[in-house]
């Protein structure tokens, strides 16, 4: 396994959770200092990349755009409880790698609540949707034969409620109560399952419908500029 990829993993599930739970431990408003914090630690490795392959202008501008659609996603559809942005977050990782499904989720969630108000859930929301993106991209980047549409809704809808959506209800979990127990958690993660649910549709309802017009492009998008992991993949 490469430095950078273990480096990656290492940033992604140690160092980040980290950040969030020390973050929680400030008084305050801490989730700016935290989101801040988690902003930066997100850009590390594309950073590093400059000192290694030097990332062409054109990833950067594609991710932003993934970033962007995935915010839109979130905040043009009314439906409560109903928004697609899970679904654009894994397709992203699927078609550019973990890495970058990560950061779209993150950065997605982080700009979208420019819009819903940010609040002590904000660095929850980065790594829940950071980590769905991560967990996606490192199944399915490099297998193109496992992208049928009805296996990664199936897919996106078991992901969302068994792993996106009870990492999200932690925010309540370790933020509201100072008295942790099992009946509290059982609550807890009881009253969030239908959100879950319909969230859970949602991603699978997307992926159905746009998961092969929108990797096909992007993986053409991929291979005729040689971007990203194009010629590894």
């Amino acid at each position: 396994m490469k430095k950078a990829t273990v480096f990656n993993i290492f940033l992604i599930l140690v160092l980040i959770p980290a950040t969030l739970f020390l973050g929680t431990k400030l008084k305050g408003r801490w989730y700016y200092l935290t989101s801040t914090l988690m902003v930066i630690e997100i850009m590390i490795p594309f950073f590093l990349a400059f000192e290694t392959r030097k990332p062409q202008a054109r990833e950067l501008v594609t991710l932003a755009v993934m970033c962007a659609l995935a915010v839109a996603s979130r905040v043009a559809v009314m439906i409560p409880n109903f928004k697609p942005m899970t679904a654009i977050i894994m397709i992203t990782g699927i078609a550019f790698g973990p890495e970058a499904g990560f950061m779209t989720g993150a950065i997605g969630a982080f700009a979208s609540n420019f819009f819903f108000s940010q609040g002590p859930w904000t660095p929850w929301q980065m790594m829940a949707y950071g980590l769905g993106g991560f967990l996606a991209g490192l199944l399915f980047c490099r297998r193109r034969t496992a992208r049928n549409p009805v296996f990664l809704a199936v897919y996106g809808f078991l992901s969302i409620v068994l792993f996106v959506g009870p990492l999200l209800d932690c925010c309540t979990l370790f933020t509201v109560s100072n008295h942790l127990s099992w009946k509290y958690a059982a609550a807890v993660f009881g009253a969030g399952l239908t959100y879950n649910l319909q969230h859970g549709a949602a991603c699978a309802a997307t992926m159905l419908l746009f998961s092969k017009p929108l990797l096909s492009k992007l993986d053409r998008l991929k291979e005729k500029y040689g971007m990203m992991d194009a010629r590894t993949a």
